[in-house]
């Protein structure tokens, strides 16, 4: 019987700088396609990862914003703003999150048991399930960017950010303890279970302060709109985290990117109204 891996503890690891940087390089080495080269793959740095996934999102999300801002500065419109703006983070993760949310969507709709459900993820194809959740959820966002960016340059700018912190927020509250893996490899295998549930809520909480401090340059009801963007983002998330894990018997890397993507377009929705 092999020994089990050591629970979690509160902190990356007390006093070493040195995890901070595992960490980091492995968020970014495995949520972006961004040159950096993971150099733990340990329950240690799975943990310190997820912790700093967050920090991922933001990157992701001014890439995003910054090429969206460049078109309109060229003369292009809201709504080819809003195109580009979600095809950067696709770009950036390879599509990963959008593949996932198609075979999560594929699994969750074959209505088969939980391993016929698993085998149907794997596939390489998408099914009709996955075609519609891709569709309906690229179509939501860009609409929220272009309604977003016809307010303002700013506020779309702000929604690009927000929904992509969001997004990879949501995969440090789905790496908690007591969310186990529905298969014993891949990467859901790898950070499922890593982060302590207090250090995972201490994280949901810095970022919502922080969307709503940068909510506040548009006055005080855009303080408590981002706020509940991302509170509505995590909401979101949680929902579909909470059916999957029911249905599968524990979260996937396909699962994460269900989750991932379904809160970005939540917190986009949520950004987008007057």
């Amino acid at each position: 019987m092999s020994t089990p891996p050591p629970a979690p503890s509160d902190s990356l690891a007390p006093g070493a700088p040195r995890a901070l940087l595992d960490g980091l390089r492995f968020a970014f080495g495995t949520l972006t396609v961004l040159p950096v080269r993971v150099t733990r793959w340990d329950r240690d740095a799975a943990r310190g990862g997820m912790l700093c996934a967050p920090v991922a999102g933001l990157v992701v999300g001014v890439c995003a914003a910054g090429v969206g801002l460049l078109l309109l500065f060229l003369g292009a419109g809201a709504l080819l703003a809003a195109v580009a703006t979600a095809a950067v983070p696709a770009v950036l993760t390879r599509g990963l999150h959008l593949d996932g949310l198609a075979d999560t969507a594929d699994g969750l709709g074959s209505g088969k048991p939980a391993e016929d459900a698993l085998r149907v993820m794997k596939q390489s194809d998408i099914g009709p399930f996955g075609v519609l959740a891709l569709l309906f959820v690229v179509l939501a966002q860009v609409a929220a960017l272009a309604q977003a960016y016809g307010d303002s340059w700013a506020r779309g700018a702000l929604a690009a950010v927000v929904s992509a912190t969001a997004a990879r927020l949501v995969l440090t509250l789905a790496a908690r303890t007591g969310v186990p893996p529905a298969r014993p490899d891949g990467l859901g295998a790898a950070v499922a279970g890593t982060v302590p549930v207090r250090s995972a809520l201490l994280v949901a909480v810095l970022v919502t302060l922080a969307a709503a401090g940068f909510g506040a340059f548009f006055g005080a009801f855009d303080i408590v709109r981002t706020a509940f963007a991302v509170i509505a983002a995590c909401a979101a998330a949680e929902r579909l985290l909470q059916h999957c894990t029911r249905r599968f018997g524990g979260v996937t890397g396909d699962v994460f990117g269900g989750i991932a993507e379904t809160a970005a377009t939540a917190a986009l929705v949520v950004l987008s109204l007057r």
